[in-house]
């Protein structure tokens, strides 16, 4: 599904981030662990096309996303790539519905209200469709935030420290919300975290190491 060859990143001529070689499955779940400063949100960053490494090499789905001009990128992430980072960043003058066309627009796909509605309904928020972002509690936000990272039925799901921040019943049931909903659009889960609690629950484990 990905693959990562000789990656390097680095701030200031210092490298943060240090990938040899990583080649991961079509429809598998990983969870990248590290400690603060290993770079889990700069590799989250570059498998979604957000960042380009210094060096290296990432191919996608057989796309090297390095090969590819900005906007063929951004339509590339749209249609093939959902992501939930620790900030939601929802769009706070849209309502959950057209946050979700919206990622629908974006990706240069058809405006599809029906599967907005299915996504939403899955998630069990399909009664927040009209409210804007401001109006949601933190859990119906978590779920929007990851029904608008699957709305276009990606192949790859990043999340980034998406339990951190939750007590323990939650933990459970943000994993549970990410697992299933990868499993319905058939896509490879990548979880960048240091929270142990869910170490347990996921087989295919990724260390980093923090930089020297």
């Amino acid at each position: 599904m990905f693959e990562l060859r000789e990656l390097r990143h680095a701030y200031d001529s210092a490298d943060v981030l240090s990938v040899a070689a990583w080649q991961v499955e079509q429809g598998s779940q990983w969870l990248v662990l590290g400690p603060s400063g290993s770079g889990k949100t700069t590799l989250l960053h570059i498998l979604a096309g957000i960042l380009k490494p210094t060096a290296g090499r990432i191919s996608i789905a057989g796309q090297d996303l390095t090969a590819l001009r900005p906007a063929e990128l951004d339509r590339f992430r749209g249609q093939r790539i959902g992501i939930v980072l620790q900030r939601l960043h929802l769009v706070p003058s849209l309502t959950v519905m057209n946050n979700l066309s919206l990622a629908q627009y974006l990706a240069g796909l058809p405006q599809d209200g029906a599967r907005v509605r299915e996504v939403l309904t899955s998630l069990d928020v399909a009664g927040k469709a009209g409210a804007y972002p401001h109006e949601l509690s933190f859990g119906q936000a978590q779920r929007v935030a990851v029904a608008r990272a699957v709305v276009n039925r990606p192949k790859l799901l990043l999340t980034d420290e998406p339990t951190s921040n939750l007590d323990d019943a939650r933990c459970a049931q943000a994993y549970g919300l990410l697992e299933s909903q990868a499993r319905a659009c058939g896509a490879t889960l990548v979880i960048a975290t240091h929270d142990q609690r869910i170490k347990a629950r996921m087989s295919n484990h990724y260390e980093l190491k923090a930089q020297p």
